[in-house]
């Protein structure tokens, strides 16, 4: 069960993985023009007000350097990986309701216990993989653009973040996929949910230490944080690894009890 689910999330795992190369890619390349042009380029970002910059996460001082630069797009490489989390948590438990087959499946002598087990080490298997490409990718990119003159143990620092912030979207989506059960179509509910958060964290992105924070996972990991301390806050690593823990243990309280509709 686990091989066939999988193989399921084959093609997307590809399509989601090359996609946020491709970001990466195109965000990537335009550093060495921007880092050749960044007098002129910080005088246009000093004309936006700052509550817009921190909005968006523009730090001018760090901006012209390229791990500064890669925290900023790093934000829009993790809005793409939250998208593809949320879209594969929501995915995993509502499939076989949307597309029928869930009375199939229950009928097989596994226990709902070993499916859903099944289902969640397929889907965490599939982020990982995307995660393992991206970052070889991400290290080759980064090699062609600076031959080593910057920090490695950073630039990985900052790129596994993808993988955290991921896997608390996967946990989210399981709680909906649950929680509502007849829907129809997983892709708006998954844009929605990802994109409301992610204007929160934009609204609350100048409360740098407050409770503010925990309202949503963009903001649990701080790339800029973690390029001016090299290290994680321990508080967010915990409350992140509390929200995945809480969501797949509701959804296995939830899975294992309701009656699945035919």
């Amino acid at each position: 069960m686990f091989l066939f689910e999988l193989k399921s999330y084959r093609k997307s795992l590809l399509i989601w993985s090359l996609s946020i190369i491709g970001v990466m890619v195109f965000l990537l390349s335009l550093f060495p023009s921007i880092s050749r042009e960044f007098d002129a380029f910080a005088q246009i970002l000093e004309g936006y007000p700052e509550p817009f910059r921190q909005a968006f996460g523009i730090h001018i001082e760090s901006m012209g350097t390229f791990l500064g630069f890669y925290t900023y797009i790093f934000m829009y490489i993790t809005l793409c990986g939250a998208i593809q989390a949320m879209l594969l948590g929501m995915s995993v438990v509502s499939r076989e309701t949307r597309e029928r087959t869930a009375d199939f499946l229950l009928t097989k002598p596994e226990t709902r216990t070993r499916v859903l087990t099944s289902k969640l080490l397929a889907a965490f298997v599939s982020i990982l993989l995307t995660n393992v490409l991206y970052l070889a990718a991400s290290w080759l990119m980064a090699e062609q653009l600076q031959s080593g003159a910057y920090d490695v143990k950073l630039y990985i620092m900052i790129s596994i973040t993808l993988l955290f912030v991921q896997l608390m979207f996967v946990g989210l989506g399981l709680i909906a996929s649950v929680l509502l059960p007849r829907i129809k179509g997983v892709l708006p509910v998954s844009l929605t949910t990802v994109l409301v958060f992610y204007i929160i964290g934009m609204l609350v992105s100048g409360d740098e230490g407050g409770l503010k924070r925990y309202l949503s996972p963009f903001k649990y990991f701080d790339t800029k944080r973690v390029l001016e301390t090299a290290s994680y806050e321990t508080f967010y690593i915990i409350a992140a690894a509390g929200i995945v823990i809480l969501c797949t243990a509701v959804c296995y309280h939830i899975y294992i009890r309701r009656d699945i509709s035919a």
